[in-house]
């Protein structure tokens, strides 16, 4: 029985293995803690297309399950939490993040090649512009070619010859145990992943108190820390999560002149040209009680050595006016 009465709490879910796999350790986390719960598939438009993100918009993943939400067909609803839009919506609360999954990229090649030992012109697969300018700033020669789907279908492109690889996001592969098809996990010094990559948004209605409290016991300091910082970052740059912005945020342990450990969160950010012409990097170091400060701080560091004219750089590498 649900402590918020007697009804079975409904989540909220996309219907792809990904998301009810994901879903499915919410659903499976608040029945161990005594709460029924079950999955309710909600369709999004970012399902029923074929097109770029950055073509059918921000939050296409995202507003359906919002709107079920809002109109009490579910109770809680599970996102990955690099789709959520920026700007918040007092009407929801994200009560939990659970323990965030690696956040690194991941690379699925032919051969078992890595990065560096794909051939000038390999043809690799992602629509993501921020692996795309940080692929071509790598300046291996890559063929960059626009990739859509479902991980099975991705991973397909692959398999059947069309690409030589595909560029993924490490923690999805690692929710479907598909772990063994990576050939290179890439670390960040190469390519910073999306903010929020690998992390969860259990979100309810602001209004349900009692909700709330019981979804807020899955929640993980530290992936928040890390993701707030991450958001933050994106936020104050003004740019959605299609932009090519990079982030990565972690709370390390350090030692004070005493020799006593204390925790801190080190931030890490990039904008980059689409056409992979440059990449700006920078980062700090502080409090995770001051997580949204510090990816803000990181952010206006990038815009003063150049970032928002940067992403505006096109293909053709003019910046827009």
């Amino acid at each position: 029985m649900s402590a918020v009465g007697t009804r079975t709490l409904r989540i909220g879910t996309r219907g792809s293995e990904l998301a009810t796999t994901q879903a499915g350790t919410v659903r499976d986390a608040l029945i161990s803690a005594g709460h029924d719960a079950e999955l309710v598939i909600i369709k999004t438009k970012g399902d029923q297309s074929m097109e770029s993100v950055e073509k059918i918009g921000v939050g296409v993943f995202t507003a359906e399950l919002r709107e079920a939400l809002a109109d009490g067909r579910v109770d809680v609803a599970v996102h990955s939490y690099k789709d959520l839009p920026t700007a918040p919506d007092e009407r929801f609360t994200i009560a939990a993040i659970p323990p965030r999954e690696d956040p690194r990229d991941a690379l699925v090649a032919r051969d078992g090649l890595v990065l560096g030992e794909l051939p000038a012109g390999s043809k690799v697969g992602t629509s993501a512009p921020r692996r795309t300018s940080q692929l071509r700033a790598l300046g291996l020669g890559l063929d960059i070619r626009p990739l859509r789907g479902n991980l099975q279908r991705r991973l397909g492109k692959v398999e059947s010859g069309e690409l030589d690889a595909v560029v993924l996001a490490r923690a999805g592969l690692a929710r479907i145990g598909r772990l063994d098809l990576i050939t290179e996990s890439i670390e960040p010094v190469q390519m910073l992943p999306a903010p929020a990559q690998g992390a969860l948004a259990v979100e309810c209605l602001s209004a349900n108190t009692a909700l709330v409290a019981i979804l807020s016991e899955l929640d993980d300091p530290n992936s928040r820390a890390a993701v707030t910082a991450e958001r933050a970052l994106l936020a104050e740059l003004e740019a959605g999560c299609t932009a090519p912005v990079g982030a990565i945020a972690e709370v390390v342990e350090s030692l004070d002149d005493d020799g006593r450990i204390f925790d801190e969160l080190s931030v890490r950010g990039c904008a980059a040209a689409i056409d992979g012409s440059d990449v700006i990097r920078t980062g700090a170091v502080g409090s995770p009680e001051n997580a949204e400060e510090l990816g803000r701080s990181v952010a206006r560091e990038l815009l003063e050595l150049g970032a928002r004219e940067l992403m505006n750089v096109t293909e053709a590498g003019d910046a827009d006016v």
